[in-house]
């Protein structure tokens, strides 16, 4: 078995199995400067002999300059396309979040040779702080979900979803699907961010990362059926409780900020996700750098609904 974590320093980690039959992942890098991408054909050869470059180096100044966060690739609209957050510079704002979603795009057929082109500003229509975009594509329409926050309800982020125009453009107005609300959601923080899409069993699952980055960060789950309007907030249900959460005794603390993928032969689903092994933080948490990458397989049971367990000190990849 391959042991828990894979790869050092590496939070909000995304792990892609592409057409092409091999992974791709990207992360937050510690410094929140760059956006690395690597490749390799299987999921623990990402932390050994990966193919790594860095796509894209924050520039000097301008509005996409400091503290550059959870980016994820995607190949959509017939290209690749990364989505990441990112602020102007601290130094010349003094505000260190006013992060909003921007894009890169690539039309080259091999992500790690082609070229990236800075694709400018995911506009949500809502002038609020912004992170943490997905996409996911069901019954051939191409949606778009984040996480912002609302300009009236209380907290930090929210859960939004529209459909895309383009891989840069919403077609729709955003739609506000889940908001920080229960105990477990507003520890330290009152947050809904980080949304990783899973379709699966007639349902569309999106799992969230709540309250704040340290020991109490967690996950939640939301679902809609198939069949439902998924612009409609009424199609969305969320659990009343986390389905991941800190385990002490196995040294795993605040599990969030996920993503799905599966292995070559599609016979076993893993739940990436990233995850400390101590609490004691000095400061702010979000510049402590050991989040570190975690994968671990899950199961389904008979409602047809994913049951992620605890974290887990192996990958269960034999």
């Amino acid at each position: 078995m391959t042991t828990n974590p894979i790869i050092l320093q590496r939070a909000d980690p995304q792990i892609l199995l592409h057409s092409d039959n091999r992974y791709y992942f990207i992360a937050s890098v510690p410094e929140y400067d760059r956006i690395e991408l690597r490749r390799a054909d299987s999921i623990t050869e990402l932390a050994t002999t990966a193919d790594i470059v860095t796509v894209w180096h924050k520039p000097d100044s301008g509005p996409a300059s400091d503290l550059i966060w959870a980016p994820e690739i995607h190949h959509i609209f017939g290209h690749w396309v990364i989505y990441f957050a990112a602020a102007p510079n601290r130094e010349i704002f003094n505000d260190a979040f006013q992060h909003r979603m921007y894009a890169l795009t690539c039309h080259d057929e091999d992500p790690i040779s082609g070229k990236w082109t800075f694709a400018g500003q995911v506009d949500s229509g809502i002038d609020t702080f912004c992170l943490d975009a997905t996409v996911f594509t069901h019954q051939q329409q191409h949606y778009y979900v984040w996480a912002q926050k609302h300009p009236v309800h209380k907290g930090n982020s929210c859960l939004y979803i529209a459909t895309l125009a383009d891989a840069t453009t919403l077609n729709s107005q955003p739609v506000m699907i889940s908001r920080p609300e229960f105990e477990w959601e507003i520890k330290g923080f009152w947050v809904n961010e980080g949304p990783a899409v899973i379709i699966r069993n007639g349902k569309i699952f999106i799992s969230y990362s709540a309250s704040a980055t340290d020991e109490r960060y967690c996950l939640g789950l939301l679902w809609a059926g198939e069949h439902e309007n998924l612009l409609d907030p009424k199609a969305w249900h969320k659990g009343p409780r986390p389905v991941f959460a800190s385990r002490p005794e196995a040294d795993i603390y605040g599990p969030g900020h996920n993503s799905f993928t599966r292995d070559r032969e599609h016979t076993k689903d893993y739940l990436v996700y990233h995850a400390r092994n101590y609490t004691d933080i000095q400061g702010d948490p979000l510049w402590d750098p050991n989040r570190h990458t975690c994968v671990q397989t899950f199961h389904w049971d008979e409602q047809g609904f994913p049951v992620f367990g605890e974290p887990q000190p192996e990958m269960n990849d034999d």
